[in-house]
């Protein structure tokens, strides 16, 4: 037996090793911190709640079809932008239009205008929101449009020039739809700078936020391609642009 006591003692100090190096390193790890566990994602079609004077709605945004016009629409309601401006121009029947002027039915300053996301596959459908321009595809900012009925002609057709561009659909209304078809039923006429079109009473958008991170979608995402019943179009002299 002595040569197997022997033959242990010097095993014994090789064993300890692993075992020994195992409980060092135990005490020298660093805790695990709860700062490491990933962040939430954001939700993919984010939501911004838009309260006005005759009732609030719920736009849900399409970052996925329109991701520079949907970052400059959010950059707007981040920095209070829309808060105190006015839907300045409605047109029974076809679209309601505001986002860049005050009250006093002065425009505010904007932000650089954006590349036109016209050719994204969304089309100008009864709900849908798109971004206002002027001739030029390239000249959204800070205006929107929301369709009352659709308007397909609005939609992409080609590069040719500003007529068949388009105008870049980025989101579409999911709750207060009704608040938007009452603002189009309010009677209009001349006001200020304008010759005509402007709601009366004027519609003042109060404040417009996006709804939190971890909010649950206020309805099921609605496809803006899909589910709408189409409408007759308005006379084709009608067009979003910018005053």
């Amino acid at each position: 037996m002595t040569p197997i006591r022997h033959s242990l003692r010097r095993l014994l100090p090789i064993l300890l090793v692993p075992f020994a190096l195992a409980i060092a390193h135990a005490q020298t790890a660093p805790p695990a911190s709860a700062s490491s566990s990933p962040a939430p994602a954001a939700p993919a079609h984010p939501q911004v709640e838009v309260k006005t004077s005759q009732g609030n709605f719920v736009i849900e945004l399409f970052p996925d079809k329109a991701p520079k016009t949907v970052a400059n629409f959010l950059q707007y309601v981040k920095d209070g932008f829309y808060d105190g401006t006015v839907f300045h121009r409605v047109i029974p029947g076809y679209l309601v239009q505001g986002g860049l002027y005050t009250r006093e039915l002065r425009p505010k300053r904007t932000l650089p205008p954006i590349p036109d996301e016209a050719n994204n596959g969304l089309s100008n459908l009864r709900g849908t929101v798109a971004a206002a321009r002027g001739p030029d595809p390239d000249s959204a900012t800070a205006q929107f449009f929301i369709n009352v009925v659709d308007n397909p002609r609005l939609d992409y057709v080609g590069n040719q020039s500003g007529m068949t561009w388009g105008y870049a659909v980025f989101g579409k209304i999911v709750k207060g739809m009704e608040v938007v078809d009452k603002i189009d039923n309010l009677p209009t006429g001349p006001q200020g700078p304008f010759i005509g079109d402007v709601p009366r009473p004027l519609v003042i958008i109060e404040s417009a936020k996006v709804i939190g991170e971890a909010a649950h979608p206020v309805e099921e995402p609605v496809s803006p391609v899909t589910g709408q019943v189409p409408a007759s179009a308005p006379p084709a002299s009608k067009k979003p642009a910018k005053h």
